[in-house]
């Protein structure tokens, strides 16, 4: 894990498709929503919790750690699998969507540490930021409608076929911003997130929420955004200069 705001050592001719020796610009920053933006995974604790009681299942902290990042798709198997009462998928999928909803509107949401500010810090030096998340859009509504913030591209989970640890998310944020895969960086809190935006070619900066993230060469793992600034994700991704 990166201490004391220090990027870490990388080679400094690792520069993202350009010739030798030559700084890969940052082209773009690419915010994952739940666990990074927001602290909104108890939320879906709560809803997830509250589905399963009316399937009649157990739902505790355990079950969720194989959720987080993943797809309201992966989640609605997931419920339907303990469940000891039967129900559509598509049922359940509304009575997640609508309980979330709910906890959104109704239940504190903070804005994690550092997050804010360094969306801030990106959108005042005019660099091209988007929302990827796996999120639907009545979650991503939800969400967007409590926070001041403002992106210049959103890619949800009805945008792409396959979600995260899928590429294609983040591929098409990329192409919407009109931005190399290799010049941008994503900033992520979960392991589904973190394998789909390297699958990608973005730069990663993982922040783990409640999985673990774990750390390896060419990816940056910090404890918090707080304190993380513009200039870093330009030098952990200008490896040349």
């Amino acid at each position: 894990m990166r201490q004391s705001g220090q990027p870490p050592d990388l080679p400094a001719a690792q520069s993202f498709g350009a010739e030798p020796g030559t700084p890969a610009r940052l082209a773009a920053v690419a915010f994952d929503m739940d666990g990074l933006l927001v602290d909104s995974e108890p939320l879906w604790f709560l809803a997830e919790s509250a589905v399963m009681a009316r399937l009649g299942g157990d739902f505790g902290p355990a079950d969720q750690y194989p959720l987080v990042g993943g797809s309201l798709a992966v989640t609605v198997e997931y419920l339907l699998a303990k469940a000891s009462r039967p129900a559509a998928p598509a049922v359940v999928a509304r009575w997640l969507i609508e309980s979330m909803v709910a906890q959104i509107s109704t239940q504190p949401l903070a804005v994690l540490p550092g997050a804010a500010s360094l969306l801030a810090e990106v959108r005042a030096a005019g660099l091209p930021c988007a929302l990827v998340t796996s999120s639907v859009p009545a979650v991503v509504d939800a969400v967007l409608a409590r926070l001041d913030v403002r992106f210049d591209v959103v890619v949800g989970g009805a945008d792409v076929a396959r979600t995260k640890p899928d590429p294609e998310g983040y591929l098409l944020a990329a192409e919407k911003l009109g931005a190399d895969p290799r010049r941008c960086i994503a900033l992520e809190d979960s392991p589904n997130g973190v394998a789909a935006a390297e699958a990608a070619g973005y730069r990663v900066v993982a922040v783990p929420s409640v999985v673990p993230v774990p750390d390896r060469p060419g990816r940056v793992v910090v404890g918090t955004l707080a304190g993380v600034t513009l200039a870093e994700l330009r030098a952990w991704t200008e490896l040349g200069g």
